[in-house]
């Protein structure tokens, strides 16, 4: 008993460090636009973030109890397998972290349980058909339902706008801006704290402290929300860069747009229990909301490693999570070497990321090609193929009339001079 009063609270705390840093990775959801677009300083862009964070914890246990009592079973599951699941996931968080890719907390958290789980008891630990409904169909969902939704919010708020000065009307949707990255906060609070909520719970259930079916405690719910918070208040700069920067230039009107289709997703899946990624759901809007623009262009040589990077999550915090638990599985020095592991990885990672470091100084600045103008993609060509030209004198013709300006104008023709000579024939 002694042991697992141990091991649970290496668990407990392991969980806290994940829920850490999926605060600083997903900082980007909420902040990112709100920067870019210089609606906030990055600063106090985080700091409300992370205050935001913090309450969302307590909207709801919805998505804690689909962790907790959904993804694999409860029954025959060692707490080793929890510790396990979270060395994979946050590896794969600090990893992806270092390369400024937006990957998705949430599926390398699924993939460190599913991986574990599978290594201990093989796969009848897990539940397919609570993978497929809750995790799988959001997951590609998701970003395409809130991209969508952001490209025809972008369309309808320069429609709407049409007649108005662009520079008149940029300051009320900075406003706005921040009331919706403000809501995407809260979104984010009320579904990724919960996760560690879950995570925090199945491993007590494990231990033999809470009866299978059981709702978190408040003091897990506590830790899990300010954990969560202080990982927003560093903020994930690199990763902001990303979103804000490397994925699309953004105007005021397109990050408003974003922000509430995204709040939006996050607020109703949330509600129903659905445990997506906030990542995927914020990265989708930002794109719709560069498609939506006549003119934007989304960089997809940014997106492709993105989704790369999404579609690898799963598998390589399994393989972590998998190798991790094969050395648990030893005994008490199995799981020394696993923490071992777990602090060396991350200091190298760490170490690596002071090579070329991204704070709230430079985290607007260009980046090698991260902002490089980037060519039309097939993507953005078609869709601007079947956008409606601008009506006279609207918003939309900003972009002409910027175009207008890159061309020299023809030099006045001077009463007084002397015509000029005529051709040689």
């Amino acid at each position: 008993m002694e042991h697992i009063t141990l091991l649970l609270a290496i668990v407990v705390v392991t969980a806290l460090v994940f829920d850490f840093t999926n605060g600083f990775h997903d900082t980007a959801n909420a902040m990112a636009t709100t920067i870019s677009t210089g609606a906030l300083k990055p600063k106090t862009a985080v700091a409300m973030s992370a205050v935001l964070n913090l309450v969302g914890a307590f909207l709801s246990v919805e998505v804690a109890k689909t962790i907790s009592g959904g993804i694999i079973n409860e029954e025959g599951i060692r707490t080793e397998v929890i510790f396990a699941a979270l060395v994979g996931a946050i590896l794969w968080n600090l990893l992806t972290w270092l390369l400024g890719l937006p990957s998705s907390s949430s599926h390398a958290l699924f993939g460190g349980l599913i991986g574990a789980a599978v290594m201990s008891a093989g796969w009848s630990a897990v539940n397919g058909s609570t993978i497929v409904t809750k995790v799988l169909i959001p997951a590609v969902a998701a970003p395409l339902v809130a991209g969508l939704a952001a490209m025809l919010a972008t369309r309808l708020t320069y429609k709407i706008g049409a007649k108005t000065d662009e520079k008149h009307t940029a300051k009320g949707y900075r406003v706005g801006q921040i009331a919706s990255a403000g809501l995407v906060s809260l979104a984010h609070g009320t579904n990724d704290a919960q996760k560690t909520m879950g995570i925090i719970t199945l491993a007590l259930v494990t231990g033999g402290v809470l009866a299978p079916g059981s709702n978190p405690p408040m003091w897990v719910i506590v830790s899990a929300g300010v954990a969560i918070a202080l990982g927003t208040y560093l903020g994930g700069w690199r990763i902001i860069r990303t979103m804000g920067k490397g994925l699309t230039d953004l105007r005021p009107q397109q990050g408003f747009a974003a922000q509430t289709s995204a709040a939006t997703v996050i607020l109703a899946s949330s509600n129903l229990g659905f445990s997506l990624s906030t990542t995927q759901s914020c990265s989708g809007a930002v794109m719709g909301a560069g498609l939506g623009r006549k003119g934007g262009v989304v960089r997809w040589s940014t997106a492709t490693r993105m989704f790369v990077a999404w579609g690898l999550t799963l598998p390589a915090a399994g393989l972590v999570a998998a190798g991790a638990e094969f050395l648990t599985k030893q005994g008490p020095w199995g799981i020394a070497a696993v923490a071992v592991l777990l602090v060396a990885g991350s200091g190298v990672i760490w170490s690596l990321s002071r090579r070329k470091p991204v704070d709230h100084n430079n985290v607007n600045a260009a980046d090698g090609d991260d902002t490089a103008a980037e060519p039309a993609g097939v993507v953005t060509t078609a869709i601007a193929a079947v956008t409606p030209p601008p009506a006279a004198g609207s918003v939309a013709a900003v972009a002409d009339e910027e175009l207008k300006t890159t061309i020299p104008a023809p030099a006045p023709t001077d009463p007084a001079a002397p015509p000029a000579p005529a051709a040689a024939v």
